[in-house]
């Protein structure tokens, strides 16, 4: 070959080693990262189901199953080769159980461990087939980009086959007048119309709301009564439960606060929204003896025996206690648990 040849032949070398080396460079980088993304997000799947583990193992000291536990044992101990068969053992296990006779915390914790393990799978998932279809690519298979990095695999399980509750984080409010008397509405539930219940003012707390201003806004929403955030004391009471309402399951956080008024005014609900229009039916204030007197299902149910205590003043956050609250949507079908800031209630 001549020396002009030669000269060509590095020049055309040359060439694509600009061209195609800021490419392999980038690609090599990249998929170094991907495998980083798997290598947490199985990590990440992996503590999601030894959590779910561990809370199964208390469902089942409540329940008194040991083959449910025995599952959780089996699926905590398992290998990478047989996991996902432990785990469906499991998952199937979980789908039969009767929830109903779990305290509304233990369920409230079992769910919202079944919904982390279903999040962390997808994520793992995604970052798996994100890898496995950069490593597919000719060049890189041919320039053994990956280097020594294990191929990594998806884990397949199945969902829960049950309703996952959504998570709700409320802020509720016991307002109350002058005289001690407290304004609760009545409603029901579409699924069971004929259960009458009453409720505090209160709702969900929207997407990066702190909770005092969500109390704020849900007291003008529902009753047309201006107070600021300075007007509330508390929260008092911290409440987590599992309920159903028109027929879709919720896992409850529910904060409480005391606001106090000069006066009773007239309660303007033109501002409800569509579902609070069709399941509250009138709304009334009530003194602390009608409360202790009454027949009708009021949530919290302890409301007659906690509201004095708070009404005197107790300090935002060192109120003992906390009770069951009601309202859309936290219906008759609530199973009323709590954790208090000092005791728990039903």
């Amino acid at each position: 070959m001549t020396s002009s040849g030669v000269a060509w032949t590095f020049l055309v070398l040359l060439g694509v080693v600009v061209l195609v080396g800021p490419w392999v460079l980038g690609t090599a980088n990249r998929l170094d990262r991907l495998h980083v993304r798997t290598d947490a997000a199985w990590a990440a799947l992996d503590a999601a189901l030894a959590r779910r583990a561990v809370v199964t193992r208390a469902v089942a000291v409540v329940c008194g199953t040991d083959e449910l536990r025995a599952a959780a044992d089996r699926a905590e101990r398992a290998g990478r080769a047989d996991r996902e068969t432990a785990e469906n053992e499991l998952s199937a296990l979980l789908d039969g159980l009767d929830r109903s006779v779990l305290a509304p915390a233990l369920a409230a914790e079992l769910a919202d461990a079944e919904q982390r393990v279903v999040l962390a799978r997808r994520v793992h998932n995604d970052a798996v087939r994100d890898t496995l279809a950069l490593r597919q690519w000719r060049l890189v298979r041919w320039l053994r980009l990956a280097g020594t990095a294990p191929t990594p695999s998806y884990f397949e399980i199945a969902e829960p086959e049950h309703d996952v509750p959504t998570q709700r984080v409320s802020a509720r409010v016991v307002l109350a007048d002058r005289d001690g008397r407290v304004l609760l509405f009545e409603g029901f539930d579409p699924a069971r119309p004929d259960e009458l219940f009453w409720f505090t003012v209160g709702g969900g707390v929207e997407p990066g709301e702190e909770l005092p201003a969500a109390a704020v806004r849900e007291v003008f929403e529902e009753t047309g009564l201006e107070v600021s955030a300075d007007d509330l004391v508390g929260p008092v009471w911290k409440r987590r439960a599992v309920f159903s309402f028109d027929g879709l399951s919720y896992a409850a956080e529910e904060w409480f606060f005391v606001c106090r008024i000069e006066t009773a005014d007239v309660v303007d609900t033109s501002r409800f929204n569509a579902l609070e229009q069709q399941t509250i039916t009138r709304h009334r204030w009530w003194s602390v003896d009608e409360l202790r007197a009454t027949d009708d299902t009021v949530y919290p149910v302890q409301l007659a025996e906690l509201l004095p205590e708070v009404l005197d003043g107790a300090p935002g956050g060192g109120a003992p206690g906390g009770a069951p609250s009601g309202g859309a949507p936290s219906g008759g079908a609530a199973r009323n648990g709590w954790d208090g800031i000092t005791r728990s209630v039903r």
